[in-house]
């Protein structure tokens, strides 16, 4: 009888590490795949390149391209985001991992917004930042200040955000995120800048306020802050 209750409970157990095997992104079934940018097929991901034609450039980055500071004042919520992602970085194709920086004017804030296929681990390079996360429900918020040389983590699909709280300084922050191509749904532009636009109906009930409220933010221009 102990036996027969020992296998149910292996059994169980590794039925349960299976479910978890395949939560997330499948191992690689080769050394690398790099992106085939100019391929016909589409596939969820990207095609390879012939192993035969790749070469070292595949698998590097120019430092201009995240290691210069960019520019944030002719962004309305004043931050700017660079990404090296599968996108202009084919060599990360089947990693599941990319990067980006964000620049902080003064008082500058990279707005609440989700990453829907990824985790992400920010550093600060400079500055000062007030930053957080929001559970499902119960909505709670875990929130901190953290300054350079500081590390902290959002989990995959959360809401979050950062602000730079010096009203005289830039900050910046690099982020690695658990994804070739992490994605990004920025709440505001989503709810009040999406086309078709959702019915003022709709978000007035949602956010119980008057339409002519909905319609006026509807009207706004969403900043598409690149992330």
């Amino acid at each position: 009888m102990a036996s027969s209750s020992n296998l149910f409970l292996l059994a169980a157990l590794l039925a349960l590490t299976s479910w978890q095997a395949i939560a997330y992104d499948p191992s690689p079934l080769q050394d690398f795949c790099v992106a085939d940018m100019k391929s016909p097929v589409r596939v969820n991901g990207f095609p390879c390149k012939d192993p035969m034609a790749v070469t070292p450039d595949d698998f590097f980055n120019d430092a201009r391209i995240i290691g210069q500071p960019r520019d944030t004042t002719k962004s309305k919520v004043g931050s700017n985001v660079t990404n090296v992602n599968v996108i202009n970085f084919p060599g990360l194709n089947t990693l599941g991992i990319s990067l980006a920086r964000i620049d902080y004017g003064p008082l500058g804030v990279n707005t609440p917004h989700i990453h829907p296929r990824a985790t992400e681990l920010l550093t600060v390079l400079e500055g000062t930042l007030y930053l957080g996360f929001v559970t499902s429900n119960p909505n709670r918020l875990f929130s901190k200040v953290v300054k350079k040389g500081d590390v902290f983590v959002f989990p995959k699909a959360m809401i979050h955000f950062q602000m730079n709280l010096a009203h005289d300084k830039p900050a910046a922050a690099l982020s690695s995120l658990s994804s070739q191509n992490p994605g990004v749904i920025t709440i505001a532009n989503a709810v009040f800048g999406s086309d078709p636009r959702i019915s003022d109906d709709v978000l007035a009930r949602a956010f119980q306020v008057e339409k002519k409220l909905i319609d006026w933010l509807q009207s706004q221009f969403w900043e598409n802050n690149n992330y």
